[in-house]
């Protein structure tokens, strides 16, 4: 288990499930880079477990192909792909202490036993439990044992791993650190990982690239940043975070961006993708941690409207404002407490404002 070991690119081209009538995936293609880490971010019901587990064997699809290194393993069972896989529920042995555990995949695979005993030496220190190997699981926390089971999926240098929401169990805080575990374990190992989650952060804090699922196929596949600044669509938009919907018109180019007559009558400036046209109907992503909230001006600038505060949420180390412009429209917007005496209050007029950079278009279709 050496940290110049590197994982395989992973190929999964047009794989299509059917139970019956129904598309659990549909057509999906998909490329993770040899050491890369890629998360497949859904609801349930999405499809992300099911393409993960024909990727790793446990279910075979109706149609398409999978290759692990550039060898077709379509038709090959788990046992011999050499992936490692973590699930939810751990699944350690519970009559085997954590040394035997992580002994058990190497034995299977016909290794003698000085050498398994230094490579589970060395895996328990990768996770930082050199001193738990008499344990057994039941005597560890929840933590030490997805820890016990991630290091049962890499002790036999597995071409990659398959991790399904392998940390959904943990409370928020054991989740965090985990989390900062699992990228650096991947990081000094150089494996190919992908990772399912319906945890949006997660995906955004521990990932290369986050291919966002619905209804069995990728509906977007970029970086974090891409996918929560760049949303694909209307959909991507709303699913990543959250978001406020300005509808308008294109009415113009300015500064490589766009001019955009809102339905609510205000004009603002917003990126896109190229190729938009005068009149094409859009609607601008506005993230509510990018809205500024000052006193109510009497010379409104473009990129700035007038509203109303409808609601106050403290979280402490955010605030959030529900807020309606003077069309209806409501808004929300979330600041950054900055040890500030007084906030605006329910009921006070304010004027809002964001950076140009801070609207991204969509096409401006109805929410399917």
């Amino acid at each position: 288990m050496t940290s110049d070991s590197r994982g395989a690119e992973l190929r999964l081209e047009r794989i299509t499930k059917t139970y019956g009538e129904a598309s659990a995936v549909r057509s999906l293609d998909l490329t993770v880079n040899q050491g890369e880490f890629v998360t497949l971010l859904g609801a349930s019901g999405s499809g992300k477990t099911t393409t993960l587990m024909m990727l790793a064997g446990f279910t075979s699809p109706t149609a398409g192909r999978i290759s692990i290194g550039g060898r077709d393993v379509t038709s090959l069972p788990p046992g011999k792909r050499d992936l490692g896989v973590v699930f939810q529920n751990y699944a350690l042995f519970p009559h085997l202490t954590v040394s035997q555990n992580l002994a058990f995949p190497l034995q299977m695979r016909g290794m003698e036993a000085k050498s398994i005993a230094k490579e589970v030496v060395r895996a328990l220190e990768m996770v930082q439990l050199s001193d738990k190997g008499g344990r057994f699981p039941r005597e560890l926390s929840g933590g030490q044992q997805q820890r016990v089971a991630l290091a049962r999926a890499i002790i036999f240098k597995p071409q990659a791993l398959l991790m399904d929401e392998p940390l959904g169990a943990l409370d928020k805080n054991l989740r965090e650190h985990m989390q900062l575990e699992i990228k650096r374990l991947q990081k000094s190992l150089g494996a190919t990982v992908v990772f399912v989650t319906h945890d949006q952060e997660e995906a955004l804090t521990m990932s290369d690239r986050v291919a966002v699922m619905q209804d069995g196929r990728i509906a977007q596949i970029a970086s974090p940043r891409e996918v929560y600044e760049e949303p694909a669509n209307r959909w991507v938009a709303s699913f990543i975070g959250q978001s406020n919907f300005l509808p308008g018109r294109i009415e113009g180019r300015d500064d490589g961006g766009y001019v955009v007559a809102l339905d609510s009558g205000p004009r603002i400036r917003a990126r896109g993708a190229a190729g938009r046209s005068v009149g094409d109907c859009v609607a601008g992503v506005l993230r509510p941690e990018s809205i500024r909230i000052a006193p109510l001006s009497t010379v409104p600038e473009v990129g700035s409207v007038s509203g109303e505060v409808l609601d106050v949420l403290y979280f402490g180390h955010t605030i959030k404002y529900s807020l309606r412009l003077v069309d209806g429209t409501t808004l929300t917007a979330q600041t950054t407490r900055d040890g500030q005496v007084s906030a605006p209050t329910v009921g006070t007029s304010v004027t809002l404002s964001w950076d140009a950079g801070s609207v991204w278009l969509v096409d401006g279709e109805t929410l399917q």
